[in-house]
């Protein structure tokens, strides 16, 4: 029995937040995420990860997770099997990040900043999608119910998490120039936002959708900030990562509720105002991840 050849590149996305947006590490002049080969001197996937990083970028990685396999079947029986596997990590900026840089996730998908402001939803994409929707008598009410779903429409909410089925819709309906549907539009219609390399757009909004499920249950958002912050650098950091506004009054009594955060005692007095107090995330918090994690409240608007 022949036994095929698999080869295996290892994507990462990591996030930071930078000049208070998140942003994502890319390589070369058309992004394109630190990716490379899984070589028999690495330990695991994840140790590959970390060393191809770190050898990219110059980043030391701490918070790394596994996001998705991937599996390229159809390929000549000759082709060796294609393996993709991706991860997300999160860090802080360093000025020296190697020779790659930090772009703004929301430079690269807009779509997925709902905060007050933007507009591109109403203006751009709710009426090409429902054009789509209506243009297939067969499937309209299912992809109408789908467009809805996806893009809160209809009375339907914005749910964060479903950064990649957003990504996939637009890719189908032929709103992003990586889509081979795209050619049937006037560039002018087409969605803003930088491509990437490949499919590394849609790897991005996997791990978009991964961070933004995972602060829902997890308080992985201490991996983002700095050892001291005032509650209003906490809220902007959340708001920043799920893309909407969230309700001041109930996102602090949440935090404290939860137990996060403890004061240090001191004050921040760059804001320029009333200076705040500072805050860190509790110890008990910081050694054991499994706790609560920091749940977006009620928000406003979208």
């Amino acid at each position: 029995m022949d036994r095929q050849a698999v080869s295996a590149e290892l994507l990462a996305v990591i996030v930071a937040m930078v000049d208070d947006q998140p942003c994502v590490l890319t390589l070369g002049a058309v992004p394109r995420l630190p990716a490379g080969p899984l070589m028999p001197g690495h330990r695991s996937l994840q140790a590959a990860t970390r060393a191809w990083v770190e050898e990219q970028t110059g980043r030391r990685l701490g918070y790394l997770e596994q996001l998705y396999t991937f599996v390229d079947l159809d390929v000549a029986q000759a082709t060796p099997r294609s393996l993709s596997v991706s991860y997300l990590g999160l860090t802080t900026p360093t000025a020296d990040t190697g020779i790659g840089g930090w772009r703004a996730w929301y430079d690269l998908m807009p779509w997925e900043d709902t905060r007050p402001g933007t507009g591109l939803l109403e203006a751009r994409i709710t009426p090409s999608i429902l054009a789509w929707a209506e243009s297939d008598p067969v499937q309209a009410a299912e992809r109408r119910q789908r467009c809805a779903i996806t893009f809160g429409l209809a009375g339907q909410p914005w749910q964060t998490d479903l950064a990649l089925q957003r990504y996939e819709l637009l890719y189908e309906v032929g709103l992003v120039p990586e889509s081979p549907a795209a050619w049937r539009l006037p560039e002018a219609q087409l969605v803003p936002g930088e491509r990437m390399v490949g499919d590394h757009r849609r790897v991005l909004a996997t791990g978009l959708a991964r961070l933004r499920a995972k602060i829902q249950y997890r308080p992985v958002v201490f991996e983002l900030m700095a050892q001291e912050f005032t509650l209003r650098q906490l809220q902007d950091c959340l708001e920043a990562l799920a893309g909407k506004a969230v309700h001041t009054q109930n996102f602090r009594r949440l935090v404290e509720q939860q137990a996060l955060v403890e004061e240090t005692g001191a004050m921040d007095a760059s804001t320029g105002g009333r200076p705040a107090r500072l805050y860190r995330f509790r110890r008990e918090i910081l050694q054991q991840r499994h706790a609560a994690g920091t749940k977006l409240p009620t928000t406003r608007g979208r």
